[in-house]
């Protein structure tokens, strides 16, 4: 982000009353990661801010400090369309292009807000009128941190922000082990434990604590998961009717894919869940080395993402997805390394 965009953004702030924040549909732990530390550091600078998620969030996001702040487009959106009407600057947070936020999509492009777009996916949209766009970093988290920096402020990150950023930080990053955990990622993650962040406390409330339902879902999964070693693919199936059989939740499925992954020999990872009510099936791709999951699920499944973690989605059954996705496989057979 060049100096005189800084400069800008400092000069809206300065003049801004009411701020809004907006992750993307389907929120993460980086996407309310972000917009939380966000809330936080813009509430301690006197403004008058919100969050608005499109949708809602998983169970094991719900801890976080200021998540009970957050509204709910889905359930309120009486409430939050004046809010965003009204907005100042609008602070949209990993994700690039507006079709990302669902049935907000039409409020924001109606907004006459300035909008500040702060996201590490590839291929930006030009919607926003700051952008601070890198595709190399580990996380929307890393980048809300540098951008707090070049405001000049990380001293007024708490430990309240810490924790937010820690938390999307890690769960972007797989616990640090993907490739996009730079010494720079590190060196951030240093210096939020330094400020706050209990990084043992964080780990256990995301990975350590499950429901019985969701460790029988895990275990449906697992007798599902399907191997081609021919092509290193592994894949896992979820219909409907077994996640209602296991009192499906949102988030519940969050991690499987990367079972498949941890095969020996294996270095493209799929899971297919399938969303009866929204009437698709959704996707997430996951890969080690060099095989793009991101070109893969443009080219073939409505997505994208990142080089090595992607999502997607499919309108036609579970069955014909799976048959679709197994046709066009071979077609990578060089870029799966064989």
């Amino acid at each position: 982000m060049i100096e005189q965009s800084i400069l800008e953004i400092t000069s809206d702030l300065s003049t801004a009353n009411n701020i809004v924040i907006v992750p993307h549909k389907g929120p993460d732990g980086d996407a309310i990661g972000s917009s939380l530390a966000m809330y936080h550091f813009l509430k301690g600078k006197g403004h008058d801010v919100t969050v608005i998620a499109p949708n809602d969030y998983p169970d094991f996001l719900k801890w976080l400090p200021g998540q009970e702040d957050i509204m709910i487009f889905e359930k309120d959106y009486m409430l939050c369309k004046p809010l965003i009407a009204n907005a100042d600057i609008i602070f949209t947070l990993d994700f690039n292009d507006l079709s990302r936020t669902g049935d907000m999509q039409d409020s924001l492009i109606e907004a006459e807000a300035t909008f500040i777009m702060i996201d590490h996916h590839p291929e930006p949209s030009t919607y926003a009128h700051h952008t601070y766009s890198d595709a190399t970093m580990s996380s929307t988290c890393q980048m809300v941190y540098q951008f707090i920096d070049k405001l000049r402020a990380v001293k007024s990150i708490t430990p309240e922000i810490a924790t937010c950023l820690y938390t999307g930080i890690m769960t972007d990053t797989g616990s640090f082990r993907f490739r996009s955990t730079s010494s720079e990622t590190h060196k951030v993650i240093a210096d939020l434990i330094k400020r706050g962040a209990d990084n043992a406390k964080i780990h256990q409330q995301i990975y350590d604590t499950s429901s019985e339902s969701r460790l029988k879902l895990l275990g449906v999964a697992l007798q599902n998961l399907r191997v081609n070693k021919e092509l290193r693919t592994a894949y896992i199936t979820l219909s409907q009717e077994e996640l209602d059989q296991n009192n499906f939740r949102k988030g519940d499925t969050e991690g499987f894919v990367n079972y498949g992954l941890s095969l020996e020999g294996i270095i493209f990872a799929a899971i297919f869940i399938e969303h009866k009510v929204d009437g698709i099936i959704k996707i997430s791709f996951r890969s080690k080395g060099s095989f793009n999951v991101n070109q893969f699920s443009r080219a073939h499944f409505q997505g994208g993402g990142h080089i090595n973690a992607a999502g997607g989605k499919s309108d036609i059954s579970l069955e014909d997805t799976i048959v679709k996705f197994n046709s066009v496989l071979p077609e990578y057979k060089e870029d799966l390394g064989l």
